[in-house]
């Protein structure tokens, strides 16, 4: 009768720690443009950069009782190839040709210059998270310049912790919805088609 109480005190003492301390999450976001764009090119080249312009890797944490131990991060070794195939993707949808090294071309730069998680600190169970991101694009072509600021956040409520997975997709679809926002600017393919 006590093996069996103790027993049960263990498993009740277990499960009260996987609710207070989460492991460190490294994300791996696959970006996507989510709708169609209209071509307004002839073909032309353009030079298309994509910059990591955050100040650390890491988004924030997923709360709980310890949060110091569970920080969620997006490497940019990792994000920055997959939103440069995603802009070179969308530069050709919008009528252009992305080239790394056309001599007078016009330019375009879109820098990631967000991208957060916050969850509530209070609490040993973490039930919501808003996830935000933010990108800046700078156009130029011959003596014209254009900048502009996309943003797309998401409020999550959740019943248990999320996981990697979920996190994943959660990071993932906003900063498609970013990304998207910032190709959708009428000014951006009319500044590289000048």
């Amino acid at each position: 009768m006590l093996q069996r109480l103790l027993f049960g005190l263990m498993t009740v003492t277990s499960l009260t720690l996987v609710g207070c301390a989460h492991s460190p999450q490294q994300l791996s976001p696959q970006p996507k443009l989510t709708t169609q764009l209209a071509a307004v090119g002839q073909g032309q080249p353009v030079v298309v950069r994509v910059v990591d312009g955050r100040p650390s890797p890491t988004l924030g944490t997923r709360g709980g009782l310890y949060p110091e131990t569970s920080a969620i991060t997006v490497a940019s070794a990792d994000i920055v190839p997959k939103l440069q195939a995603q802009a070179e993707a969308a530069v050709r949808l919008l009528g252009f040709t992305p080239s790394a090294n056309a001599m007078s071309a016009p330019q375009l730069t879109v820098t990631l210059t967000e991208l957060k998680y916050q969850s509530p600190k209070e609490g040993m169970y973490v039930t919501e998270a808003t996830i935000g991101a933010t990108f800046k694009s700078d156009v130029s072509s011959g003596n014209r310049r254009y900048s502009g600021r996309y943003g797309a956040s998401l409020d999550q409520r959740f019943g248990m912790a999320p996981n990697q997975e979920t996190n994943t997709k959660l990071v993932s679809d906003v900063l498609s919805d970013a990304l998207t926002r910032l190709f959708k600017d009428p000014t951006v393919g009319q500044i590289l088609a000048q």
